[in-house]
């Protein structure tokens, strides 16, 4: 099957495969090796979990990072709360990068009491310095890091809002005022970032977390699948960590999935009226509240790309699912027969099996209060709508055309037929997945 990436430019749109949209970039001679750092989406991992399957957040059985290592350069993987909101996980990321215990606000906590957040919780800590590191603290990624020492960020789906989060709070403190004493939020961190490139983050919000309205059970359901795609199908139930300490959650050392949910259902924090989780910044009404305040820095350059594994409806022939989706419409978008299974029922027209309720292919919205959601929507990748991977809503964007603008959202196009998962690897031979991070790395070591 011919995987091919749309790359749009001001006059045309041109259809390449895979390797030769690399060849798109200007292979010039690398102007910097700034070390890496890799962040994660919802519901993803650290090179600490899942550990005895071989399977990496950042490659599946492939090695994305390993393969970017191997041309010289620094690149770590961080690992970050995986259902908690863009800023409790740029905090947890600014300080394992760095070094220090996670600072998650005076005022942004007692905003959040009433469901359980707590400030500077017990065992959300990193050391900068292995010969000073008396309790034993994991290591942090990068302490030298500063203005003269800059990183590229490289993102996948909410790993993106978590970045611009990171880069906003670094640079200008919180919209709050006094968060008291983390270092955080003093701002003027300003050149600490060389480049932040996310990869199908849903910047507008994602219809998924519309679709599905009972969260806790679906929490557990996916989280369950990606364990169950890790391990091959293996009886094996390897640790996944929800990371939760600064709501009181901490997962016991070897508490499974199920067992973790099922005693923390109760808990106020996965309550539908917390909107310090990741499910109220991963829809649209709650990403354009993020965009209210996380604005795109003037003095970093941004990148991003898509993915969208869904096609038009027809009466044959144009690659879906016709077991999930027999009849169908082409006023709407249904599954590729390729995206990964367990995307395929809420991708679609309808939810499967339901009582029609709209799949994320013809879920519209109206109500003028909230963001407004019409055609242009139904596209997606199984986990986010393609026109959301754009860029934040009213924010400065361009159509990259091998030149790069600080400041502006430097679109590089979408992946067509990849699902969410297809753009980092998982289920993936290394001829369909290195060449999308060759193709960033040509970039941001240019410049």
């Amino acid at each position: 099957m011919m995987r091919r990436i749309v790359l749009q430019a001001a006059s045309h749109v041109a259809q390449l495969t895979v390797a030769a949209a690399c060849l798109a970039v200007p292979q010039v001679q690398a102007a910097n090796n700034y070390p890496v750092v890799m962040v994660h989406g919802f519901l993803g991992f650290g090179t600490d979990e899942l550990q005895g399957t071989g399977f990496l957040y950042w490659g599946g059985t492939n090695d994305i990072a390993g393969h970017l290592s191997g041309a010289n350069h620094q690149v770590y993987v961080a690992g970050v709360g995986p259902v908690s909101s863009n800023w409790d996980r740029a905090v947890e990321l600014y300080y394992q990068i760095k070094g220090g215990c996670a600072d998650y606000g005076f005022k942004h906590t007692a905003a959040y009491a009433a469901f359980g957040a707590i400030q500077t919780p017990a065992g959300k800590c990193w050391a900068a310095d292995p010969n000073n590191n008396p309790n034993h603290y994991p290591l942090a990624l990068y302490p030298a890091w500063d203005a003269n020492h800059p990183l590229h960020l490289i993102s996948h789906s909410q790993g993106g809002q978590t970045i611009r989060t990171m880069i906003q709070l670094m640079e200008n403190g919180s919209p709050n005022g006094n968060e008291g004493s983390g270092e955080l939020y003093a701002g003027g961190k300003v050149g600490w970032v060389k480049s932040a490139t996310t990869i199908s983050t849903p910047h507008n919000g994602t219809t998924l977390r519309d679709v599905i309205v009972d969260y806790v059970p679906k929490v557990s359901e996916l989280a369950g699948k990606i364990v169950e795609v890790a391990g091959l199908g293996g009886s094996t139930n390897p640790i996944y960590k929800f990371r939760l300490e600064q709501f009181g959650l901490a997962q016991g050392p070897s508490e499974s999935i199920s067992d973790f949910l099922a005693r923390t259902q109760g808990a106020s924090f996965w309550q539908l009226a917390n909107h310090d989780s990741a499910q109220w910044d991963l829809g649209p009404d709650g990403a354009r509240e993020l965009n209210n305040w996380v604005k795109t820095s003037p003095n970093v350059y941004y990148y991003s790309i898509g993915s969208d594994a869904t096609e038009q409806g027809s009466w044959c022939c144009n690659g879906t699912d016709r077991i999930i989706a027999p009849f169908q419409s082409s006023s709407y978008q249904y599954a590729r027969d390729d995206m990964i299974f367990f995307l395929k029922n809420t991708a679609g027209e309808w939810v499967v099996p339901s009582i029609l309720q709209r799949g994320m292919g013809s879920y519209t919205q109206t109500d003028p209060s909230r963001v407004l959601i019409d055609s242009s929507w139904f596209a997606n990748d199984g986990v986010v709508n393609t026109v959301s991977m754009k860029a934040p809503a009213g924010q400065p964007v361009r159509n990259y055309n091998g030149s790069s603008v600080r400041g502006s959202w430097n679109y590089l196009g979408y992946y067509s037929t990849y699902d969410h998962f297809d753009v980092i690897g998982w289920l993936q031979p290394t001829s369909g997945v290195y060449p999308i991070y060759d193709n960033i790395a040509g970039i941001i070591f240019g410049l």
